[in-house]
Formats: C-alpha cells, sequence, structure tokens
C-alpha cells in the first residue's frame, strides 16, 4: 500500500510539473528517439534554450513514418500556420521530396529555415589505388565508364549514388547511366568493397570513413564540401579542384510554409544564434559534425537548387518517371 501511494505520489507530482512547465515552441522529430533527426531537435532546441533564444523549452515530439513522410504531411495537413512548430530535417528530407517519396508532397510546402552543421560527403579510394585525385578518377570514366564502379551505403538513387553522378556532370560527362553503382548495408561494407578491390572507389559521408582512414585503409580523394573539413585539413575539397560540388548530410530545420516573414526570419536568427554558439560547437566536435551553416532565405535557395538537381538526376537514372 505504501509502494502504491508513492507511485501516485510521483505521479501526480509529474503531471504538476508537466502543468506548469509552459513549451514556448515544438520540434517535431520525424523518427523514433535516437539518430540524426531526434538528435536535432533535442540538441538544437537545447541550446536555444540555454542561451537565451527562447525564454521556455522546447518540446520534442517524435512523428517516425514514412521515412518523414508521416510528419511532412502533418505539417502541410494540419499545422500550415503553426508558428511555434520547427521541424528536423536533413538531406534525406530534401533527396525524397526530390524523388517523390513523401506521396505527392513537395518541397515548396514547407519553407526550409536553415543548417547549422553537416556530415560531409567524401569520395575514396584504397590506399594503394592508381586514382591519386579526384580528376584522375573522373578522366577514367570519361574514357571508359566501365572501368570505375562506385561503391556506397544507400541504395541505387539514394544520395550516395548521386554525389559522384553530379561531380561527373560538373566535369561535363551526361552518360551517367553507364557509371556501375553498388548499393551496400552502410559505408562499412562499401568501404570493404573497395579496399578489396571490388569497386574501385567509395562514395559516402566522413563519419564512416574516419576509422579507416585513420587505419591507412584507404585515401580520400576529395570531401565534398566549400572549404576543407577542420582536423582533416589535408583532404582537398572537390571545387577546389575543379567540380564545384557541395554534398553534405546537411542537419537543420523546417518550418510550416503559412508564417509569416517576420517569424520565419526569427527562427533564422535563432538558428544563426545557436551556430555561432560555443556549446553547438562542442556538440558538432562531439557528434562528428563539420561547420555547414546556412540560414534564412540563403539555405532555401540551397535547398530549392539541390531539390532541382536531384529530381532531373534520378530521372536521367530512372528511379523516377
Amino acid at each position: 500500500m505504501k509502494l502504491k501511494s508513492l507511485k501516485m505520489l510521483g505521479l501526480s507530482a509529474a503531471f504538476t510539473l508537466s502543468a506548469g512547465t509552459v513549451m514556448a515552441a515544438e520540434c517535431i522529430a520525424p523518427a523514433n528517439p535516437g539518430g540524426g533527426w531526434d538528435f536535432t531537435c533535442r540538441q538544437i532546441g537545447k541550446i536555444m534554450y540555454d542561451i537565451g533564444a527562447v525564454d521556455k523549452p522546447v518540446q520534442v515530439t517524435n512523428m517516425a513514418g514514412a521515412g518523414g513522410g508521416l510528419a511532412y504531411n502533418h505539417v502541410v495537413s494540419e499545422r500550415g500556420s503553426d508558428e511555434d512548430l520547427i521541424i528536423a530535417a536533413s538531406s534525406a528530407t530534401s533527396t525524397r521530396l526530390a524523388q517523390n517519396a513523401y506521396a505527392g508532397m513537395t518541397a515548396d510546402q514547407v519553407r526550409f529555415v536553415g543548417a547549422i552543421g553537416a556530415d560531409p560527403g567524401v569520395i575514396a579510394v584504397a590506399a594503394d589505388s592508381e586514382y591519386q585525385s579526384l580528376g584522375d578518377l573522373v578522366d577514367a570514366i570519361k574514357a571508359d565508364p566501365g572501368s570505375v564502379a562506385f561503391a556506397g551505403g544507400s541504395a541505387v538513387g539514394g544520395f550516395d549514388h548521386l554525389k559522384p553522378l553530379m561531380i561527373l556532370q560538373r566535369a561535363g560527362f551526361t552518360d551517367i547511366t553507364k557509371v556501375k553503382y553498388i548499393g551496400v548495408d552502410g559505408g562499412a561494407d562499401a568501404i570493404t568493397q573497395t579496399v578489396g578491390g571490388f569497386t574501385q572507389a567509395m562514395t559516402g559521408d566522413m563519419s564512416e570513413i574516419v576509422g579507416f582512414l585513420k587505419n591507412g585503409d584507404i585515401r580520400v580523394i576529395a570531401v565534398l564540401t566549400e572549404e576543407r573539413v577542420p582536423g582533416f585539413e589535408d583532404i582537398p575539397t572537390a571545387k577546389e579542384q575543379g567540380f564545384d560540388v557541395v554534398a553534405v548530410n546537411w542537419r537543420g530545420l523546417y518550418v510550416p510554409k503559412g508564417i509569416s516573414d517576420a517569424k520565419f526570419d526569427e527562427w533564422a536568427d535563432k538558428l544563426q544564434q545557436v551556430a555561432d554558439s560555443d556549446e553547438w560547437k562542442e556538440a558538432m566536435v562531439a557528434n562528428g559534425l563539420a561547420p555547414f551553416t546556412k540560414v534564412g532565405g540563403d539555405f532555401q535557395s540551397y535547398v530549392d537548387g539541390v531539390v532541382d538537381e536531384i529530381r532531373t538526376l534520378s530521372k536521367e537514372i530512372g528511379v523516377i518517371q
């Protein structure tokens, strides 16, 4: 009886705390707890409160389903003008929208407010590979498309597949259907395929290759960021090698389309404050993210461009009609 009374007392206290804690804003993580979208909501929301960008804690709601599609539909259909709502997003969000994976939903039904960190895209080869640079690899494909196969941790048409295709298009190579790609179960398997000589290159993210790089199993011939990644300054970007491609798995937010421009700018400012904070810099280091800050209209333009490019590429390789 005493135990039961203590449980009831604890439950009552929890209800009292919940009732007394008024949330100023809500962040929807379109997935179960754990993982990238949940991290984005919880970390950004916490830092916003810690640095005083918001005056009350940000409530996190997990809404898993359809690879982010359930949350997207919920926002568009039911929360289209909610000014106190932010939603976690990443490169997967823009890729799925470009490929019509959200059952007819389109990228222009929300507003993308910003990204403040990213897992950089990379192109890697085995340590003893004949290809010393990204240019060497591109030249080999141009001369004989069948001579180079890529391995990546996404399915055909996924973001890992699209990264080398974007590079090749910048190089003026148009017959991208001839480029060989093998989708495997994660970045580690893609590296194993490449180190073992079954493929000539691996396409993936920086977080997937760090251990293999330190062990000397591979060489990273390009990082797909605007600038070289801190801690990996010896790895050149694709851009400095003459291929104007930025392909990162960004971490950011979108908001309902129907909110006012003033509120959109306000959320962009809050996100910029997080990006500038020491707390976020520490969180990026702890979670293997590189600096990637685009907020407000600049980020919206970036997403629009990425969606258009991915849609075009996806049609060319037959992923969508």
